[in-house]
């Protein structure tokens, strides 16, 4: 009798074991990419709840990591050999974006627009393709909207613009191949939520999917040399979906932030590749679309209240951009067993820590007192340089005095109440003297640094806490 190999003595669903054993199920969180190899109802990296979906990742084949490697050795090339040519950038018509975008939109770039619903990142793009659309030709491709939608908005916004050509679809693929069809200057993905590659197996939206398609795209930006937009839908936590899988794919990241109810927006790029992303752009939202704001100090210092205590303006940097915003402090005797403690636009650590300073080396007790903070306009004050007017405006609340509506500060503040030097004092006072200011507390080591008789506006150099209070209890 003949003997039975060993395949032939198994089982067949032992068979079907051992085919299943080449593949491996794994549980990816659909909002930060985690990936675990059990189920769990809670997402250990994010936190959050059922995010995590099954996926089955298939292993690499012997026959596979056999095959040779090609030999890359040949497309060296040394860096004085790659050209460089001066038009590589794109103007958008618009100057805030091309401050945030470093100059413009630069070919063969990614760029990542994102934003809460209805904050006016369509219409910021329909507004650019017209200007585009003069010289380039622009594929817009809509994943969301219909063309007679779109059509909509853009009469309402004015654009009729001939070079604007609209695509309904949501296959990346099929849109990938009619771009290198139709080989546009300028593509716009209206939003990457809405695409999908139909070979996989998860939804759109999902983290797979918005991978995926945005490794699909940016292949194809690069490859054809085109500038390709595409918009990214937030969360609950106000990020854009995906932002760990796609941040380190796009060129940029720019986020539209402020208040859909509010007329103003704030464009700022989290990351450029081609820029600063220390740059902000400001908006307007009106019935005719975005317009620029070019002097947002008058924007943010409009309504400032009058022969009321607590409030002080400061000048802070956004990038090469000085600009004056006001902040707010009230400080209210608490109902509480503990005091409570609010910061809007400033950071929170950095307020209690300007609260410690004040209470141990200038004696403002404010143990029983409830303190709120407000940088007005929905600005954010993130540089050091915002200490001293914060602290000026706690101190000009607890004491109930009117600080000058003529006074601007600037400074870092020390553990030990001492007032440090902060950088760009020259712009900052400039800034302060256009926007018609009549003094300016700056710290004494940045004075060094300039000349006093350049400047047609009273500045105060101090050392400490202490100096720059009384400065306030002579008014």
């Amino acid at each position: 009798m003949e003997k039975n190999t060993f395949s032939q003595r198994i089982p067949s669903s032992h068979l079907w074991v051992e085919n299943m054993a080449k593949s491996r199920y794994v549980y990816e969180c659909g909002n930060c990419g985690y990936e675990t190899s059990k189920w769990v109802g809670k997402c250990p990296s994010c936190n959050s709840w059922n995010t995590l979906e099954e996926k089955i990742t298939e292993k690499v084949s012997s026959s596979k990591s056999s095959q040779s490697i090609p030999d890359l050795s040949g497309s060296i090339l040394e860096l004085e050999e790659i050209g460089a040519d001066s038009d590589v950038r794109y103007d958008t018509g618009i100057g805030e974006l091309n401050r945030v975008l470093g100059g413009g939109l630069v070919k063969g770039s990614l760029v990542l627009l994102g934003g809460e619903p209805g904050i006016g990142k369509s219409t910021i793009l329909l507004q650019i393709c017209q200007f585009l659309g003069q010289e380039h030709s622009i594929l817009y491709v809509s994943g969301e909207e219909s063309a007679r939608q779109i059509k909509l908005r853009a009469d309402r916004l004015g654009v009729d613009t001939e070079n604007l050509y609209i695509l309904t679809a949501t296959d990346a693929e099929a849109v990938a191949e009619t771009i290198s069809q139709t080989n546009p200057d300028i593509a716009v993905i209206d939003s990457i939520q809405t695409m999908n590659i139909s070979r996989i197996s998860s939804s759109s939206g999902s983290i797979t999917q918005v991978r995926e398609c945005t490794n699909l795209f940016m292949k194809t930006a690069k490859s054809l040399e085109i500038p390709l937009i595409i918009v990214g839908h937030v969360n609950k936590d106000g990020a854009i979906a995906g932002p760990k899988v796609m941040e380190h794919i796009v060129d940029a990241v720019l986020y539209f932030e402020g208040e859909r109810h509010q007329s103003y927006r704030l464009l700022r790029a989290v990351k450029n590749r081609f820029g600063s992303t220390n740059e902000i752009g400001v908006f307007e939202m009106l019935d005719k679309g975005l317009a620029e704001v070019k002097n947002p100090s008058l924007m943010l210092l409009s309504g400032r209240p009058h022969n009321v205590s607590g409030t002080c303006v400061a000048c802070v940097m956004e990038g090469t951009r000085p600009v004056l915003a006001e902040v707010q402090a009230l400080a209210t005797k608490t109902s509480y067993a503990a005091p409570r403690r609010m910061s809007t636009g400033f950071d929170f650590n950095r307020l209690n820590i300007i609260i410690a300073v004040l209470e141990k080396r200038m004696g403002v007790f404010l143990g029983t007192l409830d303190v709120y903070l407000n940088i007005v306009g929905g600005f954010r004050l993130d540089e050091p340089a915002g200490d001293l007017p914060v602290a000026l405006a706690l101190y000009s609340g607890v004491v109930d005095t009117q600080i000058d509506e003529g006074l601007v500060a600037f400074g870092e503040i020390g553990l030990g109440g001492e007032v440090r030097s902060v950088s760009h004092i020259s712009v900052r006072i400039k800034e302060a003297e256009r926007m018609g200011f009549t003094s300016c507390i700056i710290p004494r080591q940045s004075a060094k640094s300039i000349n006093f008789k350049d400047y047609d506006i009273n500045i105060i150099p101090v050392s400490n806490l202490r100096q720059a209070f009384s400065f306030i209890d002579k008014k």
